[in-house]
C-alpha cells in the first residue's frame, strides 16, 4: 500500500502548462492486472489503483500521506530548461552554416 507523490510532466503535444502544476498522489498497484479471457479486457481488483488526490504543494501531498500513515516516496519534479530562440540569429553572417532557401 505504498504510494507515490510527483508532478506530472507537461504535454508534449500542447504549448500551456495545464495539469503540470499541481502534486499528485497515487497509489501503487498491488495486484497485478489480469486479462479476461470473454472480452479482453484488463482488469485488476485492486481499488485503491482508482484513487488519485491532486495537491497544491509538495509538503501538502507529504502531510497527507504522514496524517493518514500511509508510507509513500517522491519522484522530483523535472522543470523544463526554457530555450533561448531568436529569429535574427537565424540570418547571422557568423553561422556555422550559412542559411539558405
Amino acid at each position: 500500500m505504498t504510494a507515490r507523490i510527483y508532478r506530472p510532466a507537461r504535454n508534449a503535444m500542447q504549448s500551456g502548462k495545464g495539469k503540470s502544476r499541481n502534486w499528485v498522489f497515487v497509489y501503487e498497484p498491488e495486484v497485478a492486472r489480469s486479462i479476461d479471457p470473454l472480452m479482453g479486457y484488463t482488469s485488476s481488483s485492486d481499488m485503491q489503483q482508482q484513487i488519485k488526490l491532486s495537491f497544491e504543494t509538495l509538503e501538502e501531498a507529504e502531510a497527507y500521506a504522514k496524517r493518514n500513515g500511509i508510507p509513500y516516496s517522491v519522484q522530483a519534479a523535472h522543470d523544463a530548461t526554457p530555450k533561448k530562440v531568436s529569429y535574427p540569429d537565424n540570418f547571422r553572417s557568423d553561422r556555422k552554416t550559412p542559411w539558405t532557401h
